[in-house]
This record gives C-alpha cells, sequence and structure tokens, in this order.
C-alpha cells in the first residue's frame, strides 16, 4: 500500500499505513549522536555494542520492565528489532523445524522463519474477542518440532496487551517442549493502561524467553535502527557470533544516541504517548459513531484495526479503493494472516488532523458500501 501510494505522490494523500511515529527524535538525542560523532565516535564497537548501551539497556528494563539482565552476557545491540528477530529465529531454529505465530501478526515472522530454513505455523486468534491471545490455541500448535513461538505485547496489528496468564502458560508449554519464546516487545513503553512487564519477567522460565526490544517507536527513532535481543548467555553467545556476519555492530553514533534515549528526560516520550492516548480516544470515538464499523480497543502500540466485514469485499480490494477513490491508505488485514481478513490496520501515529480527514473518508465509504 505504501509502494502503491507512492505512484500518487502527486496527490495529498492520508497516509494511515505507515507504523511510524510523527514527531522528530527529541533533541537532546539528536545532539548526543552530534556530540559523538564530532569527538570521533566512528569506528566499529564490539559485536554485542558499546559497554555503556549495554549497562544502559539493563537499567532501564529493571527499572520499567521489571527484567533483571547481565549487560556483559545476556544482551546484543542490533540494527533495529528487525535484526534481532532475524538472528534470533536463525540461532533458535534448524531447517524444517517449527515457528508457532499466533496471527494476525506482523508479517516479517513469516519471512524471517523461512529465511532460518524453519516452518512458519500460523494459530489464527479469533476476531468474535478481539483477537485475545488464546493459550489453548497456541499450546496446540506446540510440539517436538516447535523451535520457538513468537509473542507480540502490545500486537502490531491489534494494539492488545495480552494477558499476564496467557503468556506464562504458553511459555510453559514450550519449555515443556524445549523450545522457546521469542518475545517482541518494541511497542513497550506505549500502553495505555499502565506500563506492562516483561514477558521474560512474568515467567518461571525466564531462560526460555529471549526479549526483542528497540528504541524505534516509544523515542521516535525508526530511522536510527537500534534494537536489542536480550536472553540466556548461552543463546546470546551464539547471536553475538552470527552478528558478525550481518552488521557486524549498529551504527556507532546512534548507539550514543540510544544511550541519550534510555538515560535521559523521559518528558518528550511522555508527550508522545499523551498525544497517542489522545489521538487513540478520538479514533474510538468516531470509530464508534460508524454503522458496521467496529475494532477491539487498543491498549497499547498505535494501531487500530478495523473490523469492515459487513462490506463483502476482500480486505486488500477495500484498501485499494479507499486509495483510489478517497486517498486514504490503509493496510490490509490479510497482510497480517488469514486471521485478518475482513480488517484494515490503521495507524494513529499521525496528527487529529489527519485523523479527522481519514475517518471523514473512512465514513463516507463505509455508508456507501453497507447495504448496497
Amino acid at each position: 500500500m505504501f509502494d502503491l501510494a507512492q505512484e500518487r505522490s502527486d496527490e495529498d494523500l492520508v497516509h494511515l499505513e505507515i507504523g511510524e511515529p510523527d514527531f522528530d527524535t527529541p533533541q537532546h538525542i539528536v545532539a548526543a549522536a552530534h556530540e559523538a560523532t564530532s569527538g570521533g565516535a566512528t569506528h566499529y564497537t564490539s559485536n554485542a555494542g558499546l559497554h555503556e548501551l549495554r549497562d544502559t539497556i539493563a537499567a532501564w528494563a529493571s527499572e520499567k520492565r521489571d527484567l533483571s539482565l547481565d549487560p556483559a552476557n545476556e544482551i546484543t545491540v542490533t540494527t533495529g528489532a528487525m535484526e534481532a528477530l532475524h538472528l534470533a529465529a536463525i540461532v533458535l531454529a534448524d531447517a524444517g523445524e517449527e515457528v508457532v505465530i499466533p496471527t494476525p501478526a506482523w508479517p516479517n515472522y513469516v519471512a524471517q522463519a523461512s529465511l532460518a530454513d524453519a516452518t512458519p505455523v500460523t494459530v489464527p486468534l479469533s476476531a468474535d474477542d478481539g483477537f485475545r491471545l488464546d493459550a489453548d490455541r497456541v499450546v496446540k500448535a506446540i510440539g517436538d518440532e516447535t523451535a520457538f513461538v513468537v509473542l507480540t505485547s502490545p500486537s502490531n496489528p491489534t494494539g492488545q496487551v495480552h494477558e499476564p496468564r496467557e503468556i506464562r502458560v504458553i511459555i510453559e508449554a514450550a519449555a515443556d517442549h524445549d523450545a522457546f519464546v521469542v518475545a517482541d516487545e518494541v511497542y513497550s513503553g506505549l500502553e495505555y493502561d499502565g506500563e506492562s512487564t516483561s514477558m521474560a519477567a512474568i515467567s518461571d522460565h525466564p531462560e526460555r524467553v529471549l526479549t526483542v526490544d528497540s528504541v524505534s517507536k516509544k523515542y521516535a527513532m525508526t530511522g536510527w535502527r537500534v534494537g536489542w535481543l536480550a536472553g540466556a548467555e548461552s543463546i546470546i553467545d551464539q547471536v553475538t557470533k552470527l552478528h558478525e556476519s550481518t552488521t557486524a555492530c549498529a551504527p556507532t553514533p546512534c548507539q550514543h544516541a540510544a544511550v541519550a534515549a534510555l538515560s535521559g528526560p523521559q518528558d518528550p516520550a511522555a508527550e508522545m504517548l499523551s498525544a497517542f492516548a489522545e489521538r487513540r480516544d478520538y479514533l474510538l470515538g468516531r470509530i464508534d459513531e460508524i454503522p458496521n464499523l467496529a475494532c477491539p480497543e487498543p491498549n497499547g502500540a498505535f494501531y487500530a484495526f478495523l473490523d469492515v466485514r459487513e462490506i463483502d469485499e476482500p480486505s486488500m480490494t477495500i484498501a485499494e479503493r479507499l486509495l483510489e477513490e478517497y486517498g486514504v491508505v490503509t493496510a490490509p488485514g490479510s497482510g497480517f494472516g488469514s486471521a485478518g481478513e475482513g480488517h484494515l490496520r490503521v495507524s494513529f501515529a499521525n496528527s487529529l488532523d489527519q485523523l479527522e480527514a481519514g475517518f471523514d473518508a473512512i465514513e463516507r465509504f463505509v455508508q456507501s458500501e453497507v447495504g448496497r
């Protein structure tokens, strides 16, 4: 959809498809990168990342996520969370093993499993209960061939924050089958009912959980490309060795920026979260006013997964028509797995003016289509 929109770059489109904050990176973070670069921090770091950054990540994880980590042995800094996920898949999965993915889910998980020569096993969650994480469904898919399970909380695309009980049951089942859970927590810090605790911290088997996180979403640093993978020393050691053959290390000035993000003033991040909360409330109010349109209430992240099943067309067709006929760019639910069919993902990481314009158009579209 992004590419289709680029082909119409001469038009004034409303972009609700991109999962990227519309804020600039806070100035103290930019200043830290400038100072580091001016001071000569333009060389390689160790494969695992700057010691200062790993110390900072460990302190941040302890304070914000209730997660205890050894910065010397249990953290590897990566080129964004995407590389962390990719390295985790390669290290954990042997060819032919299975990766269990509850859906709807970010489509890169399937691609990363395939790149590791593993077999993705998708587990559709139910739209009728808001795509709540159903541990019983997921556990049924875990077996002796399972290498790992991917859990994402807050969720992309639904914004759901998973219940601790469901998470614990899934981690327990994975441990019983000598498998792991890869906990994608890149939207941590973007919760609307209080901060959640890291999945590893609430489990009886933290050694079976690899935590993925980054500065991208919570600090408006998507282009800086700094993330990390944290977990058992035996796994992180192998990931760090493999890192030498992928990108060697995350960009050095960006690592210094990440130190400033995690350890510096948190007011800008709090202000962004407050803005996202205001936008979420506006979006939910608009959806409630539009007949035949609904969505599970997002408890985190900055996405709403609109239920458009009343419109008798595939979600890709609906997304294309919204773009072509109404100038609104959304993401079709089918892109997040078969469970997402009949839905559209919209991002509220955009201004209230853009959300108003987008939902004015979506309302006109739904009213014209339902009951035809």
